[in-house]
């Protein structure tokens, strides 16, 4: 499946390509827009943009959401989720990890690289915060 967002990619615009890949579709395919797209033409699971079912809805991000959508109540994902949107939206009470998550987010997008080298070398990031949120 063509999965579509925004370019510039950060805290959720990674973790959600990530929850994607590794619960929903491995074989899902990522396509980054500008961010002055008209979404409403786009064609393909669009999530994280303006409007978007799959989007920040409150205080909710896009993972949220994703998790919602595909009913995907793992504990440890939901607690990773507490992470994401702590780090993506500045929640009322915000998880501690949070802010670390953005850090590392942001010193990703400081190094250059491509939204989707990002994704190849982010996703592991991802993968150990959930053992960690499995553990606990």
């Amino acid at each position: 499946m063509r999965w579509v967002t925004r370019e510039k990619v950060r805290v959720d615009r990674v973790a959600c390509p990530w929850l994607i890949r590794r619960f929903i579709d491995p074989e899902a395919e990522f396509v980054f827009l500008p961010h002055d797209t008209d979404w409403s033409n786009v064609e393909g699971m669009v999530f994280d943009t303006p409007g978007a079912e799959l989007g920040h809805h409150g205080e909710s991000v896009s993972f949220d959401a994703i998790l919602d959508k595909y009913e995907l109540n793992d504990p440890a994902l939901r607690l990773l989720a507490d992470i994401v949107r702590a780090a993506d939206s500045r929640p009322s009470n915000p998880h501690p990890a949070g802010e670390g998550l953005r850090w590392i987010a942001h010193g990703f997008s400081a190094l250059g690289l491509s939204d989707h080298e990002i994704l190849d070398r982010e996703f592991i990031v991802y993968d150990a915060l959930l053992a960690e949120c499995r553990k606990r």
